[in-house]
């Protein structure tokens, strides 16, 4: 019975990771794919690739999405943790209000959000870079805020205090006492809304309007006059990044303990 379980436990596991990675790899595959038949392999090439450098549009939409991520999540942040700090500040009755409302475009529906900030932008200014990076900001500090303000309400608020009996200044404490604490939780906070950007496609079609795009905008657009291998060679390089960026994440702080143990086991040798 033990064993039985434990193979359908097995059995399970490499099913939903085949289910998730057998059509990346079908892509990974296509993206060296001599041919553009989907069915017909025409041989090893990397001519994808380099018509996809040369490709204007692509470059294009691929600074664009960068440039609003990188930004997007970097204002965000700032208003995200400074709302954090006055939400953590407030009584329970209004706390529970604020973080309601705050939380509203993270679980409104997408397609709500586009067009009611499409409405609004359209009224104000012209629908363009700096619409989609302001709408790219609207929806990330929810998720700053859920990142940063479980750090501050588990710091201890005497250490803020101490610092201010002792002459320093509100900015002086918050960046020496209060900004170190919650600091992990500030770049966890940066890089979920850095990857909200950059994965988004609803708000961001309805808010870029005419001569932008970003990569999410310009693979739509492809779609509908037919699958390039270019696009193949785009998410294949995609995904290679973020594979990178995760094992960088992940085996970092272990290479960082090993060194510390190194070091630490030389001290005590000599």
């Amino acid at each position: 019975m033990v064993r039985s379980k434990r193979f359908f436990m097995k059995f399970y596991l490499v099913l939903i990771i085949a289910f998730l990675y057998i059509p990346i790899a079908v892509l990974v595959v296509l993206s060296f794919n001599n041919s553009r038949s989907r069915v017909v392999w025409g041989g090893f090439t990397l001519e994808w690739y380099t018509t996809l450098f040369h490709n204007s549009d692509v470059v294009a939409a691929l600074q664009n999405t960068l440039t609003i991520g990188f930004g997007s999540a970097l204002i965000a942040t700032v208003i995200g943790v400074l709302a954090a700090v006055g939400i953590d500040a407030m009584k329970k009755r209004s706390y529970s209000l604020t973080l309601g409302v705050g939380n509203i475009p993270m679980l409104n529906a997408d397609i709500v959000t586009g067009i009611a900030l499409m409405l609004w932008f359209s009224r104000f200014t012209n629908l363009g870079y700096v619409s989609i990076l302001l709408a790219h900001v609207t929806f990330n500090i929810p998720y700053v805020i859920l990142s940063v303000l479980p750090k501050l309400r588990q710091m201890d608020v005497s250490v803020y205090e101490a610092a201010r009996d002792l002459g320093a200044s509100s900015v002086t404490a918050f960046t020496r006492v209060v900004l170190p604490n919650i600091f992990p939780a500030v770049v966890s906070g940066f890089f979920m809304a850095m990857t909200m950007s950059m994965d988004d496609f609803v708000v961001t079609y309805f808010t870029k309007g005419a001569g932008i795009n970003t990569l999410s905008t310009m693979i739509y657009g492809e779609l509908k006059r037919g699958i390039k291998p270019e696009m193949y060679a785009l998410s294949t390089l995609i995904f290679a990044v973020v594979l990178v960026i995760l094992l960088l994440v992940n085996y970092m702080p272990r290479l960082r303990q090993k060194q510390q143990r190194k070091l630490q086991n030389r001290k005590a040798a000599s």
